[in-house]
């Protein structure tokens, strides 16, 4: 596990920046302690400095991940944004998306959203902008990227798309194996992504 390198840094916070703008500050200096960023066979952790500090003690080899995965490097050099980070991103959101009750399903089996289902939209979004995707209920769903401005999905057809979908939380879909084939030990859960 080590630090990125500016170059990593600046791709990654470029990706960040596309949902969060200038408030990736706070992701850092947190009052409940300092967190960093961290690069782990090419997966990049958000992790506490007081949690990074004990895991030192673990060798690289044995060590399978730390924190939260916030997304990976592709072997081309971009930054791949992991659902994981939602949780973390969400609150921090400059531009958001709700979406109807109908359409959750949809967003979550990894369709676009549609002007149909389209309930509210943060004033003065840009074309492909990255957003947030939350539910009426204001449950973070995912993240999208911007279709249509906020003044073009006014007065945009019914049937076109507004959102693209790029990441949501039913993209990891645990299974779960109880018995071994001959009637033994049970496989532990698994997740698979789409």
């Amino acid at each position: 596990m080590r630090p990125l390198t500016e170059e990593e840094t600046r791709v990654m916070f470029e990706k960040l920046a596309r949902y969060i703008g200038e408030n990736m500050q706070l992701l850092v200096d947190r009052p409940d302690g300092s967190y960093c960023f961290r690069l782990h066979k090419d997966r990049v952790y958000y992790v506490s400095e007081r949690l990074l500090k004990l895991a030192t003690s673990v060798p690289g080899d044995r060590l399978v991940s730390l924190g939260t995965c916030f997304g990976k490097f592709t072997k081309t050099g971009k930054f791949r944004l992991h659902v994981t980070a939602l949780d973390y991103l969400a609150p921090y959101a400059k531009y958001k998306v709700w979406v109807k009750p109908g359409t959750e399903q949809s967003f979550l089996y990894g369709n676009h959203v549609l002007k149909s289902g389209l309930g509210r939209i943060t004033e003065n979004t840009a074309q492909y902008q990255g957003v947030v995707v939350y539910s009426m209920a204001d449950v973070p769903l995912g993240f999208g990227v911007a279709a249509k401005s906020t003044q073009d999905c006014r007065k945009v057809d019914p049937m076109a798309i507004v959102v693209f979908h790029q990441a949501d939380v039913g993209d990891r879909v645990p299974v779960v194996v109880t018995a071994g084939p001959q009637g033994g030990e049970g496989q532990k859960a698994a997740s698979l992504e789409r």
